[in-house]
């Protein structure tokens, strides 16, 4: 997982047209929806991906200032 200030290795790993989501810490339901990514990939993901995204959805839910998404 990365944060704008430790990088972009998620983008350098997209193909030139693929698609891409961006879940900012200020959107109130994006906690949740990491989540969900967990949940639905529990099977498939690496344990340390899993890990990092919950240590991601626990740090966006510390965000001072979320609100709904805009």
């Amino acid at each position: 997982m990365s944060t704008k200030r430790k990088g972009i290795s998620c983008y350098e790993k997209a193909g030139v047209d693929e698609e891409l989501f961006v879940l900012r810490a200020q959107d109130s339901t994006a906690p949740a929806t990491v989540i969900d990514w967990i949940s639905r990939n529990i099977l498939s993901a690496t344990d340390q991906k899993l890990r990092d995204a919950m240590e991601v959805a626990l740090r966006m839910r510390k965000q001072s200032g979320r609100k709904m998404p805009d």
